[in-house]
């Protein structure tokens, strides 16, 4: 019985993993931009797509005070961005945070992020089961002027 009990035992652990390693949410190309010196903002982008349908909840980074997940959208001819408090992840589809659309916004930054500085982020997903995963991702700077889709900034009304 005492065998039966630890194969049973090991099965369980080995499904458990198993389980955890489906669970895995893939990032791709991250990246931030770099800052000038003393400006206290820039955005974080990227791709997540997700085995199974989940949401980002939060952000986090050790190089800002606050980290918030923000969108941009067209409103009366004027590009406008705001906090969301959550990005929804369709299963096996990616999603992108990029400049003009979903997006991370690192606040009240400690120091001046420079082209090529790796960016370390956190970001806390959540399943349909309500179980939370972290992912640590470092994100490279690029260049002021990068961008994923045109150089040209529409004008903002946060």
């Amino acid at each position: 019985m005492t065998h039966l009990k630890t194969l049973l035992a090991t099965a369980l652990t080995v499904l458990s993993f198993s389980a955890a390693a489906q669970t895995s949410v893939q990032i791709s190309d991250p990246w931030v931009r770099a800052t000038v010196p003393q400006q206290k903002a820039t955005g974080a982008f990227m791709q997540i797509t997700a085995p199974k349908a989940m949401r980002l909840l939060e952000v986090r980074s050790p190089v800002a005070g606050v980290a918030e997940i923000h969108e941009m959208s067209m409103a009366d001819n004027m590009m406008r961005m705001r906090q969301v408090k959550e990005i929804a992840l369709p299963a096996g589809k990616a999603v992108e945070l990029k400049p003009g659309g979903y997006h991370v916004m690192l606040l009240d930054l400690k120091g001046q992020v420079k082209a090529g500085d790796k960016i370390p982020l956190t970001l806390v997903v959540e399943g349909e089961d309500k179980r939370r995963e972290t992912i640590e991702v470092n994100a490279v700077a690029r260049p002021l002027g990068a961008t994923s889709t045109s150089t040209a900034m529409p004008a903002m009304k946060h």
